[in-house]
Parts: structure tokens; C-alpha cells; sequence
């Protein structure tokens, strides 16, 4: 079990914190501007180490997108082990990766890396919000719509691709998938006023 404590009567800049499960931390910096921030990586769920990377970056600032907020800046963290697999693999994994990062017109400021012997993969993403646009996964109230950005599933569909049992143009589809970004539809629900949010990519809701 993890139990988060909360410093001794809490911090009233702290909009959202770890006790509210959301996509991402939310601090007041003043009156106009909140930082969101977030981390998120995993191992490998496709073959191709430039869709992995593709899919880490757009993952990670998903958590970001869900919140109403603006990523602006990443930090790469990263597990590998160049004894197992060619260092061309995290090269194939970070062009993957900056690519998608770029699309999002966000900055690449520095990173982690360990050697693992299983491969691992993800960003540390900061972004801005207004204090008062903040959308939680908490405030969806009875007879609120649901509306979904993305097809849910594709954790049972990168299953079948690990066992090869998915077809070529079915593991094209679920990777842009998984690679788009939530940018317009986190623009759009701010525009609609949606009462909460919560992170729908790469592993479905």
C-alpha cells in the first residue's frame, strides 16, 4: 500500500496534489499561472524503438493535456542497457521521441539515464495552467456526458501484437494512435467547460 503525508497543514499553493490521484500535480505560482507537473515512463509496448519513443513522449504529455494545461518544457528518463541492445536502438527511441516533442512545441532541457537490463522509457513534463482552469479527474457530476478522445482497447491490442497476433495494418493504426497527441481535444474541453478529465492513450482509460 502507498500512503502519501501531506506536510503539516498543507501548502495553499498546492492546488492539486498526490492525495487526488489526478494525471498531475498542480502548484500555484501566483494569481495568474499554476505549474503543472508530471512523470511517466514504461517499458517497451511495440517493437519499433522509434514508435516506442513516439509513444513515451505523447503519453507522458497526456498527463499534462488532461489537466487543461500547456506542457512546455520535458526531462528524458531513461533505462537502458548497451550490453543487451545496440545504442542505435536509444538513438531510434529519442528521435521517436523528439519528434512527437516537437509536434507539441515543447522543449527537451536535459534527463536521466541508468543502465537496466530491462528497457525503460518516459519524460518528466512541466507545463502552465490558469489556477482557475484547472480540470481534476475528480469533478464529473451525475448526468455529465462522457466523452472519449481516443478508442479505448489498445492495451488488449499491444498484447496481441506481442504475441503476433496482430495484423499489419491494425498495428499501424494502434500506434498513431497512441502516438497522437491530446492537444485539440484538451483545447476543446476548455472551450465546452468539461467538469473533469483523466488520461486516455497508449493503455486505454
Amino acid at each position: 500500500m502507498l500512503t502519501w503525508l501531506p506536510p503539516p497543514g498543507g501548502d495553499p499553493d498546492l492546488i492539486v496534489g498526490p492525495d487526488s490521484w489526478s494525471d498531475a500535480g498542480v502548484y500555484r505560482v501566483s494569481d495568474e499561472l499554476a505549474l503543472v507537473q508530471t512523470v511517466d515512463f514504461f517499458t517497451p509496448v511495440l517493437d519499433d524503438p522509434y514508435d516506442y519513443g513516439r509513444v513515451a513522449a505523447a503519453n507522458a504529455l497526456s498527463d499534462v493535456y488532461a489537466m487543461g494545461a500547456t506542457p512546455k518544457t520535458a526531462l528524458s528518463i531513461v533505462g537502458f542497457e548497451p550490453e543487451l541492445l545496440d545504442l542505435s536502438v536509444l538513438a531510434e527511441m529519442l528521435r521517436g521521441a523528439l519528434a512527437v516533442l516537437a509536434e507539441a512545441r515543447v522543449a527537451l532541457v536535459g534527463g536521466h539515464s541508468v543502465r537496466d537490463r530491462e528497457t525503460k522509457f518516459g519524460f518528466a513534463i512541466t507545463g502552465y495552467v490558469h489556477p482557475r482552469r484547472v480540470v481534476t479527474n475528480s469533478g464529473a457530476k451525475p448526468g455529465d456526458a462522457v466523452v472519449l478522445t481516443k478508442p479505448l482497447g489498445s492495451g488488449v491490442l499491444t498484447t496481441a501484437l506481442k504475441r503476433g497476433r496482430l495484423a499489419d495494418d491494425e498495428r499501424r493504426r494502434v500506434t498513431e494512435m497512441m502516438a497522437s497527441l491530446n492537444g485539440a481535444a484538451s483545447r476543446l474541453m476548455l472551450e465546452h467547460g468539461a467538469t473533469a478529465a483523466t488520461d486516455v492513450t497508449g493503455f486505454g482509460l
